[in-house]
C-alpha cells in the first residue's frame, strides 16, 4: 500500500451561508490524501498502474467551483466523486480550508477534515 498527497490546492470559490460569500467569494485551500496500492507502478513506471494526481486535482477544482453553504458538503462531494472515478483508492483523507473567513475576528483559516474508507 501507499499514500498519494496533494497539498494546498488553491481555489477561489463561493461557499458559505452568507449571501455576500456567494457574491464575492473567498480563497480556499484543499489537501487530499489517498491510500492505494503503489507496488505495481513502482515497478512498471507506468501511469496506468497508479492513481493520476492530475485527475485528483481536477476533481477538487471542479467540485470547489460548485457553490455549497457548508464546507462539509463540498468535501463530501469531492470524496464521493473520487471514489466513483478512481476504483483503486481505498481511503480518502480530505481537508478543506476557508482562508481569512468572515467571522468577526483575526482568524487565518477555518478547516474541516473528513476521512472515509471505500465501503
Amino acid at each position: 500500500m501507499g499514500i498519494i498527497k496533494l497539498k494546498n490546492i488553491r481555489t477561489y470559490s463561493y461557499h458559505g451561508c452568507l449571501i455576500e460569500e456567494g457574491k464575492i467569494g473567498s480563497d480556499y485551500s484543499v489537501d487530499i490524501e489517498v491510500k492505494t496500492d503503489l507496488s505495481k507502478s513502482s515497478v512498471s513506471d507506468n501511469l496506468i498502474d497508479t492513481v493520476d494526481y492530475v485527475l485528483l486535482n481536477r476533481i477538487v477544482v471542479q467540485e470547489m467551483a460548485i457553490r455549497s453553504n457548508l464546507l462539509e458538503h463540498v468535501a463530501h462531494r469531492i470524496i464521493i466523486r473520487v471514489f466513483d472515478e478512481v476504483p483503486a483508492i481505498s481511503r480518502i483523507k480530505l481537508a478543506v480550508s476557508k482562508l481569512n473567513p468572515p467571522i468577526g475576528g483575526d482568524v487565518e483559516a477555518v478547516t474541516i477534515e473528513m476521512k472515509e474508507y471505500r465501503s
